[in-house]
């Protein structure tokens, strides 16, 4: 475990796994989908991509100016990005460069004048989200909602 001591990824991709393992044991009937913000998406993406019990996974401001995703190119499984246009820690064109290169399906919204964190606008970040998890899996639409 990384007892809250930042270690470049190495305990925090431990830490990530214990709670997929944990999750995979008591939903052992549902498939996975693993979700991170900035350095949380770094690590958990990568585990997430390595791990069969995970089948879809979501970034949300991935640090493409200070991190390598060069395992995601080896990564089918279906993704979502979410991504501020005013990210200072993930240049938008480097962004869409990166998903543009990505096997399978993968999705980027990018959420125009919002920064690294979304402020002021959370609503978008969580209309992405909400869209790409109904358009994917239509039982979780609440009866008569669409």
């Amino acid at each position: 475990m990384s007892a809250g001591a930042h270690d470049k990824g190495r305990g925090e991709e431990g830490d990530v796994q214990a709670a997929v393992d944990f999750m995979a044991a008591e939903f052992s009937t549902l498939p996975l989908l693993l979700a991170g913000f900035s350095f949380g998406s770094w690590v958990g993406l990568s585990v997430g991509c390595a791990d069969a019990r995970v089948k879809e996974l979501i970034g949300l401001g991935i640090p493409v100016n200070s991190s390598e995703f060069h395992y995601l190119r080896e990564c089918a499984k279906p993704k979502l990005f979410v991504h501020g246009a005013n990210d200072k820690f993930g240049a938008r064109g480097k962004v869409e460069s990166l998903v543009e290169e990505l096997p399978g399906e993968n999705r980027l919204v990018i959420v125009e004048n919002a920064d690294h964190f979304f402020a002021g606008h959370l609503h978008e970040l969580d209309a992405a989200i909400t869209t790409w998890l109904l358009e994917r899996h239509s039982e979780l639409s609440v009866q008569g909602e669409a």
